[in-house]
Protein backbone atom coordinates (compact mmCIF):
# COMPACT_ATOMS: atom_id res chain seq x y z
CA UNK A 1 0.00 0.00 0.00
CA UNK A 2 1.29 3.25 -0.69
CA UNK A 3 -0.15 4.86 2.30
CA UNK A 4 1.98 3.36 5.56
CA UNK A 5 -1.25 2.18 7.98
CA UNK A 6 0.47 3.16 11.39
CA UNK A 7 2.40 6.13 12.42
CA UNK A 8 5.92 5.46 13.78
CA UNK A 9 7.25 7.30 16.98
CA UNK A 10 11.06 7.76 16.64
CA UNK A 11 12.62 7.99 20.18
CA UNK A 12 15.58 6.83 19.48
CA UNK A 13 18.52 9.36 20.68
CA UNK A 14 16.15 11.16 23.03
CA UNK A 15 16.13 11.60 26.71
CA UNK A 16 13.29 12.19 28.01
CA UNK A 17 11.79 13.74 31.24
CA UNK A 18 9.83 11.27 33.55
CA UNK A 19 6.59 14.20 32.53
CA UNK A 20 7.89 14.08 28.72
CA UNK A 21 7.31 10.20 28.67
CA UNK A 22 3.97 10.36 30.11
CA UNK A 23 2.99 12.77 28.06
CA UNK A 24 4.14 11.72 24.46
CA UNK A 25 2.33 8.24 24.91
CA UNK A 26 -0.64 7.59 22.64
CA UNK A 27 -3.75 7.83 24.11
CA UNK A 28 -7.10 8.26 22.92
CA UNK A 29 -9.27 10.92 24.31
CA UNK A 30 -11.85 10.02 27.11
CA UNK A 31 -14.17 12.76 26.73
CA UNK A 32 -15.48 11.85 29.96
CA UNK A 33 -16.26 15.97 30.93
CA UNK A 34 -18.01 16.93 27.85
CA UNK A 35 -20.42 13.48 28.08
CA UNK A 36 -21.07 14.76 31.95
CA UNK A 37 -23.90 17.38 30.76
CA UNK A 38 -26.17 14.65 29.05
CA UNK A 39 -25.42 11.78 31.19
CA UNK A 40 -26.56 13.78 34.70
CA UNK A 41 -30.35 14.32 33.16
CA UNK A 42 -30.26 10.76 32.60
CA UNK A 43 -29.54 9.87 35.70
CA UNK A 44 -31.85 12.46 37.51
CA UNK A 45 -34.86 10.86 35.49
CA UNK A 46 -33.98 7.39 36.52
CA UNK A 47 -33.65 8.41 40.26
CA UNK A 48 -36.87 10.69 40.09
CA UNK A 49 -39.00 8.32 37.78
CA UNK A 50 -37.82 4.73 38.08
CA UNK A 51 -38.78 2.22 35.64
CA UNK A 52 -40.85 4.69 33.64
CA UNK A 53 -38.23 6.68 33.10
CA UNK A 54 -36.15 3.16 31.79
CA UNK A 55 -38.52 1.89 29.26
CA UNK A 56 -38.56 5.90 27.98
CA UNK A 57 -34.87 6.24 27.88
CA UNK A 58 -34.87 2.50 26.21
CA UNK A 59 -37.03 3.38 23.30
CA UNK A 60 -34.81 6.86 22.87
CA UNK A 61 -31.48 5.16 22.66
CA UNK A 62 -31.75 1.60 22.22
CA UNK A 63 -35.06 1.95 19.62
CA UNK A 64 -36.86 -0.60 21.80
CA UNK A 65 -39.55 -0.06 24.53
CA UNK A 66 -39.28 -3.23 26.98
CA UNK A 67 -42.47 -5.23 28.14
CA UNK A 68 -40.24 -6.46 31.05
CA UNK A 69 -37.04 -4.45 32.52
CA UNK A 70 -36.39 -7.66 34.40
CA UNK A 71 -35.62 -10.38 32.24
CA UNK A 72 -38.09 -13.57 32.84
CA UNK A 73 -36.67 -16.45 34.27
CA UNK A 74 -38.13 -18.28 31.45
CA UNK A 75 -36.73 -15.97 29.02
CA UNK A 76 -33.48 -17.36 29.86
CA UNK A 77 -33.78 -20.71 29.83
CA UNK A 78 -35.07 -20.51 26.72
CA UNK A 79 -32.08 -18.56 25.34
CA UNK A 80 -29.81 -21.67 27.06
CA UNK A 81 -31.88 -23.73 25.43
CA UNK A 82 -31.25 -22.60 22.08
CA UNK A 83 -27.62 -22.55 22.70
CA UNK A 84 -25.01 -23.78 20.34
CA UNK A 85 -23.85 -26.35 21.99
CA UNK A 86 -19.99 -25.48 20.57
CA UNK A 87 -20.68 -22.38 22.26
CA UNK A 88 -22.02 -23.74 25.40
CA UNK A 89 -18.99 -25.98 25.89
CA UNK A 90 -17.19 -23.33 25.03
CA UNK A 91 -18.54 -20.90 27.69
CA UNK A 92 -18.82 -23.79 30.12
CA UNK A 93 -14.88 -23.78 29.58
CA UNK A 94 -13.80 -20.55 30.80
CA UNK A 95 -16.07 -20.63 33.09
CA UNK A 96 -14.13 -23.43 35.00
CA UNK A 97 -10.54 -21.85 34.05
CA UNK A 98 -11.80 -18.46 35.75
CA UNK A 99 -13.62 -20.00 38.81
CA UNK A 100 -10.45 -22.03 39.67
CA UNK A 101 -8.03 -18.69 39.42
CA UNK A 102 -10.31 -17.02 41.27
CA UNK A 103 -10.54 -19.73 43.99
CA UNK A 104 -7.31 -19.13 44.36
CA UNK A 105 -7.16 -15.08 44.81
CA UNK A 106 -9.84 -15.48 47.87
CA UNK A 107 -7.79 -13.13 50.60
CA UNK A 108 -7.23 -14.87 53.84
CA UNK A 109 -7.59 -13.77 57.45
CA UNK A 110 -4.12 -12.34 59.24
CA UNK A 111 -3.69 -11.48 62.84
CA UNK A 112 -0.84 -9.49 64.44
CA UNK A 113 0.13 -9.55 68.20
CA UNK A 114 2.36 -6.47 69.35
CA UNK A 115 2.18 -7.43 73.03
CA UNK A 116 -0.34 -9.38 75.35
CA UNK A 117 -3.48 -8.59 75.12
CA UNK A 118 -2.88 -6.21 72.15
CA UNK A 119 -3.52 -7.98 68.46
CA UNK A 120 -4.97 -6.21 64.99
CA UNK A 121 -6.95 -8.75 63.19
CA UNK A 122 -8.15 -8.16 59.46
CA UNK A 123 -11.11 -10.02 58.49
CA UNK A 124 -12.32 -9.99 54.22
CA UNK A 125 -16.16 -9.34 54.25
CA UNK A 126 -17.96 -9.92 50.60
CA UNK A 127 -19.84 -7.15 49.49
CA UNK A 128 -23.55 -6.98 50.13
CA UNK A 129 -24.72 -6.64 46.58
CA UNK A 130 -23.08 -5.74 43.12
CA UNK A 131 -24.07 -4.41 39.98
CA UNK A 132 -22.92 -5.88 36.93
CA UNK A 133 -22.96 -4.07 33.45
CA UNK A 134 -22.79 -5.93 30.16
CA UNK A 135 -21.83 -3.67 27.56
CA UNK A 136 -23.79 -3.92 23.87
CA UNK A 137 -22.68 -2.10 20.55
CA UNK A 138 -20.44 -2.91 18.55
CA UNK A 139 -20.00 -6.93 19.73
CA UNK A 140 -21.78 -9.17 22.26
CA UNK A 141 -19.93 -9.77 25.62
CA UNK A 142 -20.88 -12.80 27.24
CA UNK A 143 -17.05 -12.96 28.22
CA UNK A 144 -18.08 -10.13 29.94
CA UNK A 145 -20.84 -11.61 31.98
CA UNK A 146 -18.21 -14.39 32.99
CA UNK A 147 -15.70 -11.88 33.83
CA UNK A 148 -17.72 -9.86 36.74
CA UNK A 149 -19.70 -12.61 37.95
CA UNK A 150 -17.73 -15.52 38.78
CA UNK A 151 -15.40 -13.22 40.92
CA UNK A 152 -18.06 -12.00 42.72
CA UNK A 153 -19.56 -15.45 43.60
CA UNK A 154 -16.56 -16.80 44.58
CA UNK A 155 -15.83 -13.90 46.68
CA UNK A 156 -19.54 -14.41 48.49
CA UNK A 157 -21.41 -11.29 47.02
CA UNK A 158 -24.95 -12.31 48.03
CA UNK A 159 -27.26 -10.75 45.62
CA UNK A 160 -25.73 -10.07 41.51
CA UNK A 161 -27.70 -8.07 39.44
CA UNK A 162 -27.03 -8.04 35.76
CA UNK A 163 -27.87 -5.17 33.35
CA UNK A 164 -27.20 -4.86 29.57
CA UNK A 165 -29.08 -3.62 26.55
CA UNK A 166 -31.69 -4.86 24.98
CA UNK A 167 -31.81 -5.85 21.38
CA UNK A 168 -33.59 -3.04 19.26
CA UNK A 169 -34.54 -6.02 16.89
CA UNK A 170 -36.50 -8.08 19.42
CA UNK A 171 -40.01 -7.07 19.92
CA UNK A 172 -40.02 -8.14 23.33
CA UNK A 173 -36.97 -5.98 24.11
CA UNK A 174 -35.04 -8.79 25.62
CA UNK A 175 -30.82 -8.47 25.81
CA UNK A 176 -29.24 -10.77 23.39
CA UNK A 177 -29.43 -14.53 23.80
CA UNK A 178 -26.34 -15.43 24.59
CA UNK A 179 -25.93 -12.64 27.00
CA UNK A 180 -29.15 -14.36 29.04
CA UNK A 181 -27.96 -18.06 28.63
CA UNK A 182 -24.48 -17.30 30.08
CA UNK A 183 -25.97 -15.70 32.68
CA UNK A 184 -28.53 -18.74 32.85
CA UNK A 185 -24.96 -20.95 33.06
CA UNK A 186 -23.74 -19.18 36.00
CA UNK A 187 -26.92 -19.35 38.37
CA UNK A 188 -27.71 -15.61 37.34
CA UNK A 189 -31.55 -14.79 37.60
CA UNK A 190 -31.42 -11.32 38.21
CA UNK A 191 -31.05 -9.81 34.72
CA UNK A 192 -32.53 -6.45 33.70
CA UNK A 193 -32.50 -4.84 29.70
CA UNK A 194 -31.11 -1.47 30.55
CA UNK A 195 -28.55 -0.57 28.98
CA UNK A 196 -26.46 3.11 28.84
CA UNK A 197 -26.14 5.73 31.38
CA UNK A 198 -29.52 4.55 32.41
CA UNK A 199 -28.39 1.10 34.02
CA UNK A 200 -25.97 3.06 35.84
CA UNK A 201 -28.63 5.03 37.24
CA UNK A 202 -31.02 2.05 38.17
CA UNK A 203 -28.37 0.10 40.09
CA UNK A 204 -26.52 3.50 42.05
CA UNK A 205 -30.33 4.23 43.04
CA UNK A 206 -32.65 1.84 42.34
CA UNK A 207 -35.91 1.88 40.72
CA UNK A 208 -39.56 1.46 42.02
CA UNK A 209 -41.77 -0.49 39.22
CA UNK A 210 -44.20 1.45 36.45
CA UNK A 211 -45.95 -1.25 35.21
CA UNK A 212 -47.50 -3.92 36.87
CA UNK A 213 -44.92 -7.01 36.14
CA UNK A 214 -42.11 -4.35 37.63
CA UNK A 215 -43.68 -5.08 41.31
CA UNK A 216 -43.67 -2.29 43.93
CA UNK A 217 -39.57 -2.52 43.43
CA UNK A 218 -37.88 -2.99 40.36
CA UNK A 219 -34.28 -2.82 41.12
CA UNK A 220 -32.66 -2.09 44.66
CA UNK A 221 -29.52 0.01 44.83
CA UNK A 222 -26.33 -1.98 44.73
CA UNK A 223 -23.38 -1.06 47.20
CA UNK A 224 -20.78 -1.54 44.15
CA UNK A 225 -21.24 -1.09 40.09
CA UNK A 226 -18.69 -2.95 38.18
CA UNK A 227 -18.23 -3.41 34.40
CA UNK A 228 -17.02 -2.01 31.24
CA UNK A 229 -19.43 0.13 28.83
CA UNK A 230 -19.19 3.31 26.35
CA UNK A 231 -18.82 6.60 27.62
CA UNK A 232 -21.84 7.20 28.75
CA UNK A 233 -21.46 4.41 30.78
CA UNK A 234 -17.91 5.60 32.09
CA UNK A 235 -19.18 9.10 33.11
CA UNK A 236 -22.39 7.51 34.38
CA UNK A 237 -20.09 5.29 36.77
CA UNK A 238 -17.61 8.50 38.17
CA UNK A 239 -20.56 10.99 38.96
CA UNK A 240 -22.13 8.57 41.09
CA UNK A 241 -18.90 7.19 42.43
CA UNK A 242 -19.08 7.88 45.96
CA UNK A 243 -22.52 6.77 46.42
CA UNK A 244 -21.70 3.91 45.29
CA UNK A 245 -18.36 1.87 44.71
CA UNK A 246 -16.93 1.52 41.20
CA UNK A 247 -14.17 -0.86 39.70
CA UNK A 248 -13.34 2.00 37.22
CA UNK A 249 -13.71 4.44 35.02
CA UNK A 250 -13.03 2.18 31.83
CA UNK A 251 -11.81 3.74 28.43
CA UNK A 252 -11.38 2.47 25.33
CA UNK A 253 -9.26 -1.19 25.26
CA UNK A 254 -5.87 -0.76 24.25
CA UNK A 255 -2.90 -2.83 23.56
CA UNK A 256 0.97 -2.92 23.97
CA UNK A 257 3.51 -5.31 21.93
CA UNK A 258 7.02 -5.03 23.29
CA UNK A 259 8.92 -6.89 20.64
CA UNK A 260 12.80 -6.98 19.92
CA UNK A 261 13.97 -8.01 16.49
CA UNK A 262 13.33 -12.12 16.97
CA UNK A 263 9.35 -11.77 16.98
CA UNK A 264 7.31 -12.72 14.07
CA UNK A 265 6.10 -9.72 12.52
CA UNK A 266 2.77 -11.42 10.98
CA UNK A 267 1.83 -12.83 14.88
CA UNK A 268 2.45 -9.16 15.64
CA UNK A 269 0.18 -7.69 13.02
CA UNK A 270 -2.34 -10.02 13.56
CA UNK A 271 -2.21 -9.03 17.53
CA UNK A 272 -2.54 -5.32 16.43
CA UNK A 273 -5.67 -6.09 14.31
CA UNK A 274 -7.21 -8.33 16.73
CA UNK A 275 -7.63 -5.24 19.72
CA UNK A 276 -8.42 -2.66 17.09
CA UNK A 277 -11.04 -5.02 15.89
CA UNK A 278 -12.50 -3.89 19.23
CA UNK A 279 -13.84 0.06 18.32
CA UNK A 280 -12.73 2.93 16.59
CA UNK A 281 -10.50 4.47 19.98
CA UNK A 282 -9.10 1.25 20.71
CA UNK A 283 -5.27 1.82 21.10
CA UNK A 284 -2.74 -0.45 19.53
CA UNK A 285 0.94 -0.05 20.26
CA UNK A 286 3.94 -1.74 19.17
CA UNK A 287 7.22 -0.83 21.03
CA UNK A 288 9.87 -2.41 19.53
CA UNK A 289 14.36 -0.91 19.03
CA UNK A 290 13.99 -3.30 15.71
CA UNK A 291 13.80 -1.01 12.38
CA UNK A 292 13.28 -4.54 10.44
CA UNK A 293 10.27 -5.76 12.50
CA UNK A 294 8.62 -2.38 12.39
CA UNK A 295 9.26 -2.84 8.39
CA UNK A 296 7.99 -6.09 8.63
CA UNK A 297 4.76 -5.18 10.71
CA UNK A 298 3.60 -2.16 8.58
CA UNK A 299 3.74 -4.57 5.78
CA UNK A 300 1.58 -7.77 7.61
CA UNK A 301 -0.68 -4.73 8.18
CA UNK A 302 -1.03 -3.99 4.41
CA UNK A 303 -1.38 -6.90 3.32
CA UNK A 304 -3.48 -8.69 6.83
CA UNK A 305 -5.89 -5.63 7.32
CA UNK A 306 -8.39 -5.85 3.92
CA UNK A 307 -8.92 -9.18 4.34
CA UNK A 308 -10.15 -9.08 8.11
CA UNK A 309 -14.26 -8.63 8.45
CA UNK A 310 -14.06 -5.18 10.28
CA UNK A 311 -11.39 -4.00 8.66
CA UNK A 312 -12.89 -0.07 8.39
CA UNK A 313 -12.68 -0.11 11.99
CA UNK A 314 -9.54 -1.34 12.05
CA UNK A 315 -7.44 0.90 9.81
CA UNK A 316 -9.59 3.58 11.70
CA UNK A 317 -8.20 2.70 15.20
CA UNK A 318 -4.58 1.82 14.09
CA UNK A 319 -4.14 4.94 11.95
CA UNK A 320 -5.55 7.20 15.07
CA UNK A 321 -3.53 9.11 17.66
CA UNK A 322 -3.88 6.64 20.35
CA UNK A 323 -1.81 3.91 17.83
CA UNK A 324 1.04 3.98 16.36
CA UNK A 325 4.67 2.07 16.42
CA UNK A 326 7.29 3.32 18.81
CA UNK A 327 10.87 2.92 17.86
CA UNK A 328 13.64 2.63 20.92
CA UNK A 329 17.23 2.92 21.18
CA UNK A 330 17.12 -0.47 22.95
CA UNK A 331 15.99 -2.69 25.51
CA UNK A 332 16.01 -0.68 28.47
CA UNK A 333 14.19 2.24 26.55
CA UNK A 334 11.33 -0.46 25.35
CA UNK A 335 11.02 -1.02 29.07
CA UNK A 336 10.56 2.28 29.67
CA UNK A 337 8.15 3.39 27.35
CA UNK A 338 6.09 0.25 28.39
CA UNK A 339 6.41 1.50 31.80
CA UNK A 340 5.05 4.99 30.95
CA UNK A 341 2.86 3.97 28.72
CA UNK A 342 1.06 1.51 31.51
CA UNK A 343 -0.83 -0.91 28.80
CA UNK A 344 -3.95 -2.81 29.94
CA UNK A 345 -2.93 -5.24 28.03
CA UNK A 346 0.75 -6.09 27.01
CA UNK A 347 2.62 -8.50 25.32
CA UNK A 348 6.50 -9.62 25.76
CA UNK A 349 7.60 -11.21 22.74
CA UNK A 350 11.39 -11.13 22.94
CA UNK A 351 14.22 -13.81 23.08
CA UNK A 352 14.36 -13.17 27.13
CA UNK A 353 10.70 -12.48 28.05
CA UNK A 354 11.42 -13.21 31.68
CA UNK A 355 14.18 -10.65 32.10
CA UNK A 356 12.05 -8.19 30.45
CA UNK A 357 9.10 -8.82 32.88
CA UNK A 358 10.51 -8.95 35.64
CA UNK A 359 10.96 -4.75 34.59
CA UNK A 360 7.61 -4.40 34.14
CA UNK A 361 6.10 -1.92 36.89
CA UNK A 362 3.32 -1.50 34.92
CA UNK A 363 0.26 -3.24 32.88
CA UNK A 364 -2.77 -4.28 33.41
CA UNK A 365 -2.40 -7.62 32.91
CA UNK A 366 1.18 -9.48 31.11
CA UNK A 367 1.28 -12.11 28.16
CA UNK A 368 4.46 -14.26 27.90
CA UNK A 369 5.78 -15.08 24.68
CA UNK A 370 3.87 -15.34 21.11
CA UNK A 371 1.88 -17.87 22.26
CA UNK A 372 0.21 -15.89 24.73
CA UNK A 373 -1.64 -13.54 23.22
CA UNK A 374 -4.68 -11.07 24.06
CA UNK A 375 -7.69 -13.49 23.03
CA UNK A 376 -6.77 -15.88 24.96
CA UNK A 377 -6.78 -13.56 28.41
CA UNK A 378 -10.73 -12.94 26.54
CA UNK A 379 -12.05 -16.19 26.85
CA UNK A 380 -9.94 -18.59 28.61
CA UNK A 381 -6.78 -17.79 30.28
CA UNK A 382 -8.43 -18.45 33.15
CA UNK A 383 -7.03 -14.67 34.15
CA UNK A 384 -9.65 -11.74 33.93
CA UNK A 385 -9.84 -9.69 31.19
CA UNK A 386 -11.62 -6.05 32.82
CA UNK A 387 -8.42 -4.35 33.50
CA UNK A 388 -6.73 -0.89 34.17
CA UNK A 389 -7.13 1.20 31.10
CA UNK A 390 -5.87 4.57 29.88
CA UNK A 391 -2.66 4.29 31.79
CA UNK A 392 -4.25 4.11 35.11
CA UNK A 393 -2.06 0.42 35.38
CA UNK A 394 0.59 2.55 37.04
CA UNK A 395 -1.98 2.63 40.43
CA UNK A 396 -5.06 0.28 39.24
CA UNK A 397 -5.64 -3.25 39.09
CA UNK A 398 -7.66 -5.86 37.10
CA UNK A 399 -10.76 -6.70 38.37
CA UNK A 400 -10.87 -9.98 40.67
CA UNK A 401 -12.07 -11.88 43.46
CA UNK A 402 -10.66 -8.56 45.58
CA UNK A 403 -12.94 -6.40 44.20
CA UNK A 404 -15.89 -7.75 45.96
CA UNK A 405 -14.57 -7.95 49.41
CA UNK A 406 -13.19 -5.62 51.58
CA UNK A 407 -10.74 -5.76 54.27
CA UNK A 408 -12.44 -4.71 57.62
CA UNK A 409 -9.85 -4.34 60.65
CA UNK A 410 -10.29 -5.73 64.48
CA UNK A 411 -8.83 -4.52 66.87
CA UNK A 412 -8.53 -6.52 70.25
CA UNK A 413 -7.01 -5.21 73.33
CA UNK A 414 -7.56 -5.97 76.90
CA UNK A 415 -6.60 -4.37 80.19
CA UNK A 416 -3.37 -5.49 79.96
CA UNK A 417 -2.33 -4.88 76.50
CA UNK A 418 -3.88 -0.89 77.29
CA UNK A 419 -2.48 -0.08 79.86
CA UNK A 420 1.33 0.15 78.83
CA UNK A 421 0.60 2.71 76.24
CA UNK A 422 -2.38 4.57 77.96
CA UNK A 423 -0.40 7.45 78.96
CA UNK A 424 1.23 7.88 75.20
CA UNK A 425 -1.92 7.81 73.73
CA UNK A 426 -2.73 10.38 76.08
CA UNK A 427 0.08 12.65 75.18
CA UNK A 428 -0.26 11.65 71.32
CA UNK A 429 -3.78 13.29 71.86
CA UNK A 430 -2.53 16.25 73.97
CA UNK A 431 -0.08 17.12 70.99
CA UNK A 432 -2.95 17.50 68.46
CA UNK A 433 -5.45 19.30 70.85
CA UNK A 434 -7.79 16.34 71.07
CA UNK A 435 -7.41 16.02 75.09
CA UNK A 436 -11.28 14.64 75.07
CA UNK A 437 -9.35 11.68 73.15
CA UNK A 438 -6.65 10.91 75.81
CA UNK A 439 -9.51 11.16 78.73
CA UNK A 440 -10.97 8.33 77.05
CA UNK A 441 -8.39 5.98 77.07
CA UNK A 442 -6.95 7.19 80.52
CA UNK A 443 -10.88 6.73 81.70
CA UNK A 444 -9.97 3.11 82.01
CA UNK A 445 -7.31 3.53 84.65
CA UNK A 446 -8.25 7.09 86.62
CA UNK A 447 -11.09 8.29 88.31
CA UNK A 448 -10.58 11.33 87.48
CA UNK A 449 -8.68 11.82 84.05
CA UNK A 450 -9.66 15.38 83.99
CA UNK A 451 -7.35 16.68 87.19
CA UNK A 452 -4.71 18.21 84.78
CA UNK A 453 -2.83 19.52 87.81
CA UNK A 454 -2.07 16.02 89.97
CA UNK A 455 -2.54 13.81 86.17
CA UNK A 456 0.90 12.94 85.94
CA UNK A 457 1.13 11.61 90.13
CA UNK A 458 -2.56 10.24 89.68
CA UNK A 459 -1.09 8.08 86.06
CA UNK A 460 2.22 6.97 88.32
CA UNK A 461 -0.09 5.74 90.90
CA UNK A 462 -2.10 3.42 88.65
CA UNK A 463 0.82 2.35 86.73
CA UNK A 464 0.68 4.06 83.43
CA UNK A 465 3.74 5.61 84.19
Amino acid sequence: MSKLIMRTMDLRGKTMSRAQLLAAMPRADMGTREASAQVQPILDQVREHGAAALRDLEEKFDHVRPHDLRVPASAMQEALRQLDPKVRSAIEESVTRIRKVCTTQVPKPMATDLAPGARVSERWIPIERVGLYVPGGKALYPSSVIMNVVPAQVAGVDSLAVATPPESGDPRGLPAAIILATCAILGVDEVYAVGGAQAVAMFAYGARGSEPQDGEILCDPVDKITGPGNIFVATAKQMVSGMVGIDAVAGPTEIAILADGQANPDWVAADLIGQAEHDELAGSVLITDSQELTQGVQEALGRRVPRTEHADRVRTSLGGNQSGIILTDGIDQSIDVANAYAAEHLEVQTADPDAVIDRIRNAGAIFRGPYSPVPLGDYMSGSNHVLPTGGTARFDVALGVHTFMKPVEVIEYDEEGLKPIAAKINDFAVSEDLPAHGECILSRFLDDPYNKADLEANEEKAGLL
